[in-house]
């Protein structure tokens, strides 16, 4: 299976990015199922039912997001309804969404998406690490899904990283978003699971994590606010990790960035 997974698409500038590239890519790169971190896309913050059905219209199948999902509190009213939107799987028991899903990709496989929060520097919520390994025993590789892919929204790279360890032979890919900033360490990890600590960010890098810069260096110089953050509209890079699976064992056998467009150096992997 051929999945490529989107880092956070930051504003309207990394919804145009995604809209103008992702096309291309689904074709170039042969891509079975595509997922993306929409947990930004809307002005920045969570996103609404006409972002993310713009979002499905360019090419993604399943959109994960973090700590922002609920920022745009119109999502409360659609989001039970809606299989292809996941909000992290470790809230409390009753919170609106899911976690977790399985969808059919192009090849016919049935692939698990997971999304999970992490808890060092962010919200004290449940444990993503039990969140994780119940949803993997309860649906284990090659015998519940032929692909399972898990997004680790976190702030602190040691977690992040120990989620890739803690999972590996277990997953097929495992992924960091958050950071928004594209980390030069994809690798497949010894038992076979796919592993990046941050997908990068679909945004504008003349930015501070793809907000306006003015604003986040008066908060750092000054210890003062001037307004609310928003998105920058430069150019934007689409970001993204591109991973193969093996038929048989359902493991990772290639793992390559991808990155287009805007002010960062192009990596796209070549078939």
């Amino acid at each position: 299976m051929r999945i490529l997974f989107i880092g956070d698409i930051v504003g309207r500038a990394g919804r145009d990015v995604v809209a103008e590239e992702l096309p291309r890519l689904r074709e170039s790169l042969k891509l079975d199922f595509v997922i993306a971190n929409a947990e930004n896309a809307a002005g920045g913050f969570g996103t609404t039912r006409a972002v993310a059905n713009d979002l499905y219209a360019c090419g993604i199948d399943c959109l994960t997001s973090g700590n922002h999902w609920m920022d745009q509190r119109e999502i409360l009213t659609f989001i039970n309804d809606e299989d292809r939107l996941l909000r992290p799987r470790n809230y409390p028991k009753g919170t609106p969404g899911r976690g977790s899903v399985v969808h059919q990709a192009r090849d016919g496989g049935r692939i698990l998406i997971i999304n999970v929060m992490g808890r060092l520097f962010m919200d004290a919520i449940d444990d993503p690490f039990a969140a994780v390994d119940a949803e993997l025993n309860a649906c284990l590789l090659r015998e519940g899904a032929d692909a399972i892919v898990v997004d680790m929204h976190a702030e602190a790279t040691s977690e992040k990283m120990s989620m890739g360890h803690f999972c590996d032979g277990r997953a097929s890919l495992v992924v960091g978003t958050h950071s928004h900033v594209p980390t030069a360490d994809a690798q497949i990890l010894p038992g076979g699971t796919a592993y990046q600590t941050d997908a990068g960010a679909c945004a504008d890098f003349d930015s501070v994590i793809g907000m306006d810069k003015e604003e986040p260096l008066q908060r750092f110089t000054r210890k003062m606010s001037a307004g609310r953050m928003t998105p920058a509209l430069g150019p934007a890079t689409l970001c993204a990790v591109y991973v193969e699976t093996d038929g048989k064992t359902g493991l990772a056998c290639r793992v390559e960035p991808v990155r287009v467009g805007g002010r960062l150096k192009p990596s796209i992997p070549e078939l």
